[in-house]
């Protein structure tokens, strides 16, 4: 199974979970893997300490029909540094299971796990696309209208021109195939709108992106960003960590503050009270729980970094994008993609 499969359209697709890859590990994956068996038709492998796994899933009356269980004796934690995922800890659970999709034993592969591990270990277990310069976090964020991918969130603190061209015609790919956004617009993170704008890297990335074969709407600022000012956000991956996560920040922020006020008074509380609904849709929408996951772009295999807070529910959201990931075949496109842009070179796997 190498880079540009065809996707297994009406066939039952088999996705390998890191059962010990997050914050509520194992659990909530065990829960979050039961319902997606239920619900989205998929075959689950479960890999983690094989022991452990049946007995919580008996504990908690859980049944793991449609699940196989590939025993790894080890974790990688949060702690751990990236590359010790092919050295000291061979052995764990998210290791385990990219061999497994190396070998060609599942479909796809989803873990909570330690980000930096999991792109890392995708990278040299997995292999990137041929031309792809560097694997990438593609973190999907809510603005004023719907969603957009945020390219790269936190892979690569330090990036090249062309390596920001991949992204965001990574991104523009994954977002009409798999999150339906027609014509996606493919937006710079700059300092200002002005084609001139920037330093080295975002002047030279705006002359690549807008040559490239994507719905280019040139630099956008900040505050731009959560008024829908692109389907596909592309920075590098220092910027585009901190805009992360001071977005997350800001919206629990501003969502404490909105329940603050409606709990301030009894005339607040009857309010709230009619605006409940509302309400909830809001926090709905603001919810990362409701995106599932985050695609490791770039590399010649399905691989998803869910939430490292991940409970059943978001697990549950995560397969079925991983599932709608091998389904469209988005890996194909972006291979034949990155090949024209890059002449075929032979040496695209280099640095």
């Amino acid at each position: 199974m190498g880079c540009g499969r065809v996707g297994k359209v009406g066939s039952i697709l088999k996705i390998i979970v890191d059962a010990f890859g997050g914050d509520h590990a194992p659990l909530e994956i065990i829960k979050g893997c039961a319902e997606a068996v239920r619900d989205l038709d998929v075959d689950i492998i479960l890999t983690g300490k094989e022991q452990a796994i049946h007995r919580i899933a008996k504990q908690n009356g859980i049944s793991l029909y449609r699940m196989e269980i590939v025993d790894a004796p080890d974790v990688i934690t949060m702690h751990d540094p990236a590359g010790e995922i092919v050295k000291s800890k061979s052995e764990s659970s998210m290791a385990v299971g990219l061999k497994l999709l190396a070998e060609g034993k599942g479909d796809a592969f989803l873990s909570g796990g330690n980000s930096g591990a999991l792109v890392m270990g995708s990278s040299l277990l997995i292999k990137r696309i041929k031309g792809v310069k560097r694997a990438s976090f593609g973190a999907i964020m809510p603005k004023a209208e719907g969603f957009m991918m945020l390219m790269d969130g936190g892979a690569n603190l330090e990036c090249r021109p062309e390596m920001l061209q991949q992204f965001g015609i990574m991104g523009s790919i994954y977002m009409e195939k798999v999150m339906n956004v027609k014509n996606p617009r493919v937006g710079l993170v700059n300092v200002g709108t002005e084609e001139e704008k920037g330093g080295e890297l975002q002047q030279q990335a705006f002359a690549l992106l807008k040559k490239s074969p994507i719905n280019f709407v040139g630099n956008i600022e900040g505050r731009e960003i959560p008024d829908n000012a692109a389907d596909v956000v592309v920075a590098d991956g220092f910027t585009g960590n901190i805009l992360l996560k001071t977005y997350e920040g800001v919206a629990m922020m501003v969502m404490k503050q909105f329940k603050n006020v409606m709990m301030k008074s009894a005339k607040n509380k009857l309010a709230a009270l009619a605006m409940r609904g509302d309400f909830m849709e809001l926090k709905q929408r603001m919810d990362y729980n409701e995106y599932g996951g985050a695609p490791i772009m770039g590399v010649c295999k399905p691989v998803f970094k869910a939430h490292g807070s991940s409970k059943a529910r978001t697990i549950k959201n995560a397969l079925r994008l991983t599932k709608a990931y091998v389904e469209t075949n988005v890996i194909a496109v972006i291979t034949k993609s990155i090949q024209e842009i890059s002449g075929r070179n032979p040496a695209g796997q280099e640095g």
